[in-house]
């Protein structure tokens, strides 16, 4: 039992175990005969540093004790529900043990820097006549001097080696090995914690406190399953090599022969429409990007702090703070009075959408706009990215419309179940009983907010619905468009840069009255579960099959996916050598060969999920392992590629999983606008300035099935910010009128 424990043990944790040791028992010795000679100013501080190693001591050995209960619990119950609360527990209790570990080394840190200051000052100030041996003028002590330089030495080492070493005792891989689930349940326990911290620190404190399975324990799952990419010891550094390779491969130029460009009345459209979708982010994020500067000052203007006395001036908001500020700002963005603003909710709650209800009369139109993310409650939507099936009600727009072809309503009839983003379709559903649903269930004549403006001799009959909304707005848009459009045929919805929600037939069958505007390479209309597990996949080939790559990094990086535990060979089926170069000829084959695996299956990349996250791959012990395909490829050096067995190894995984997400689409008409660039190797830094040099844009009609993978790029997260796709859409129309952009009436 102590022999295995102390192979678990990390060289690490040994080497600080050893060192920590090592300043105790010198310490104690040279405080024994430091007591006589020395006074206690000098005595004190070896005192203290002593006395903190010991107790790191202590707590490494609570803490390897709490790590080695953590992991069995884990290693009991992977995924057995029942369990997960003692699961939870046992890992909060290393997680506050090693935090603990945690402040002890920043201690010691701090006494080691104040040893030698005050050892310093013993020595330069040091009085002749004096005896202490931690002197400089005594003599006949030498070892006593050496002593106290190797203590010093040690105690420095110790301080600045806990800094790097992390605070794990054990090594996870000794209990997990490489069992998929174990991993994931492993790393779903981290993000849970981590993300229910993050949002405690955010003033959320019912999330630390939740005792039943929430919101958070999905997307902990989800975010497990993804980020479990370094189960066989592939390393962060690694991925990130392949994702600069796919970058410098993305930048081929792209040819848009063929393609149609996009008609000039949706452009139209969603330029008028667009600065109330940005307007609905009345919160400080955009204003850091408007105003990178004085962006605290923008913000509080736009609230209004500064002038909490006229708070009667603006609109009253469900969730608004005292002084009306959300409605301020709101109505300060689109410089329009209060009078046009008739509803709204500012909520910071998960799967609940901000919204803005408002009567344009000039335009004949009831806009409603859909903020985007800006909380902590919106990524958690964000982040419950699997899928659900919709309802009939949630598509009662496509079914009962009397605008739709009769052949699209019977695709999607005949195609039931449908699917989409869960938590999109939660917070569009919970949406629409914001805006239409019945409030008054006792009086049944009552009717929706939206009809009470709508419907026959109110005050906005024969409007049009222009629903709009950015990023994660634009897909609640998108999905409360399709409840909506059998009720109000005048009804259209455009998104900018929305998140992928619904499947192909739903998003195919919403093209006449839903438009979404994808600006050149924003990672938002490309961000699904199925698109990151392809860009894991994809970022391990890239560097793999890319030539200049070093030879022994690619080596390196092929052994640690062809071997795996022992436990798990009765798992892999080891076939013919012959078949072990059949069926991929080409990158592309190979590609579609493993990404078009990773639709149908979770377990494809299932050696690519069972390593710790916190753990080195340096570390792995060589001698728990062994290759299954030694049959195959006795000696890696005596082989010609090994990269071509490790992507056969990959691809013929034959454990199908049925819980694979499904795909999900950006809906309606696409419209991707894509500039024009001169220089397609241009470094981080200057693409900052793209959006204000005088580039060329073009608009297209895109495929939806070429926004299903993330496409890496310097500029991925830059082309999402909102205003980016707004200049973008001015250029397009200024560069086919030979003028401005129309103003609002002028499209009506």
């Amino acid at each position: 039992m102590w022999v295995s424990r102390l192979k678990s043990l990390r060289l690490g944790s040994v080497i600080s175990g050893v060192a920590n040791i090592l300043v105790v028992i010198v310490g104690g010795i040279l405080v024994l005969i430091a007591i006589p000679s020395c006074d206690a100013n000098n005595i004190l501080p070896i005192l203290v540093v002593s006395s903190a190693a010991a107790m790191k001591i202590l707590i490494m050995i609570k803490t390897g004790f709490a790590q080695e209960a953590t992991a069995k619990t884990i290693l009991e119950s992977p995924s057995h529900t029942i369990l997960s609360h003692q699961r939870r527990m046992r890992y909060k209790t290393w997680l506050w043990w090693t935090r603990f570990a945690i402040v002890i080394a920043v201690f010691q840190l701090v006494g080691a820097t104040f040893l030698m200051i005050n050892m310093a000052k013993l020595v330069s100030n040091g009085d002749p006549s004096s005896n202490c041996v931690l002197g400089v003028a005594s003599s006949g002590i030498e070892w006593k001097r050496k002593l106290l330089l190797i203590y010093l030495i040690t105690v420095c080492s110790v301080a600045l080696l806990q800094c790097f070493t992390g605070t794990d005792i054990l090594r996870w891989r000794s209990f997990y090995e490489s069992h998929d689930e174990v991993w994931k349940a492993h790393y779903q326990e981290v993000f849970d914690y981590g993300i229910r911290e993050l949002m405690c620190c955010f003033g959320r404190v019912e999330y630390l406190t939740a005792s039943e399975e929430d919101e958070i324990c999905s997307v902990a799952r989800l975010l497990g399953d993804l980020v479990a990419y370094r189960a066989s010891g592939t390393g962060h550094l690694q991925l990130l090599a392949g994702l600069a390779l796919l970058q410098r491969h993305s930048q081929s130029s792209i040819s848009y022969e063929g393609f149609v460009e996009a008609p000039e009345e949706r452009l139209q459209g969603a330029a008028a429409f667009y600065k109330f979708a940005e307007a609905s982010y009345t919160g400080p994020l955009l204003d850091v990007g408007r105003n990178p500067i004085l962006f605290p000052c923008a913000w509080l203007h736009r609230q209004g702090v500064l002038t909490p006395w006229s708070r009667n001036r603006w609109p009253k908001l469900d969730g608004d703070n005292w002084w009306r500020g959300h409605a301020a700002a709101f109505l300060k963005y689109i410089n329009l009075s209060r009078d046009v603003l008739r509803q709204g909710r500012v909520c910071q709650d998960r799967c609940k959408a901000a919204y803005f209800i408002l009567v344009l009369h000039h335009l004949r139109s009831v806009v409603i706009a859909v903020r985007g993310t800006e909380t902590p409650e919106d990524l958690i939507t964000d982040g419950l990215g699997k899928e659900c099936i919709l309802s009939t009600e949630d598509l009662d727009g496509l079914i009962n419309s009397s605008l739709i072809h009769p052949d699209v309503k019977k695709s999607v009839e005949s195609s039931f179940p449908h699917y989409g983003h869960s938590g999109i379709v939660e917070a569009a559903r919970e949406l629409f009983m914001q805006v239409e649903g019945n409030p008054r269930d006792d009086n049944p004549d009552s009717t929706g907010f939206l009809s009470s403006l709508l419907g026959a001799g109110c005050e906005c009959h024969g409007y049009n619905v222009q629903i709009v909304g950015h990023s994660l707005g634009g897909a609640v848009a998108a999905l409360l468009g399709l409840r909506l459009y059998g009720r109000f045929p005048n009804l259209h919805v455009y998104t900018y840069g929305p998140l992928p929600c619904v499947d192909s037939v739903v998003a195919n069958a919403c093209t006449e009255f839903v438009t979404s505007i994808v600006y050149d390479n924003e990672f938002s209309a490309r961000l699904s579960v199925g698109s990151i597990l392809r860009l894991r996949a994809s970022a391990l080939m890239a560097l793999s099959n890319d030539t200049k790559t070093e030879t022994a990094l690619i080596f390196r990086l092929a052994r640690q996916f062809l071997y795996m535990s022992k436990g798990e060979i009765s798992k892999v089926g080891v076939k013919d050598p012959a078949e072990n170069h059949s069926g991929i000829s080409t990158t592309e084959d190979l590609n579609e060969h493993i990404c078009g695996g990773s639709r149908e299956t979770g377990r494809d990349f299932s050696l690519w999920n069972e390593a710790d996250s916190t753990e080195n791959a340096a570390e792995t012990d060589d001698d728990d392992y062994s290759n299954p395909f030694h049959e195959i490829v006795a000696d890696l050096n005596s082989i010609g590629d090994p990269v071509s067995d490790l992507m056969d190894t990959v691809s013929r995984s034959e454990n199908r999983s049925a819980g694979n997400p499904t795909e999900v689409f950006l809906p309606g008409l696409i419209i991707h606008i894509v500039p024009q660039r001169k220089n397609l190797n241009m470094p981080l830094w200057k693409t900052w300035r793209i959006q204000r040099t005088a580039q060329v844009h073009k608009a297209y009609i895109a495929n939806r099935e070429s926004f299903t993978d993330i496409v890496v790029s310097p500029s991925m997260f830059l082309d999402h910010l909102p205003w980016r796709c707004y200049n973008a859409i001015q250029k397009v129309l200024e560069a086919r009128n030979g003028k401005n952009v129309l103003d609002e009436s002028e499209i009506v």
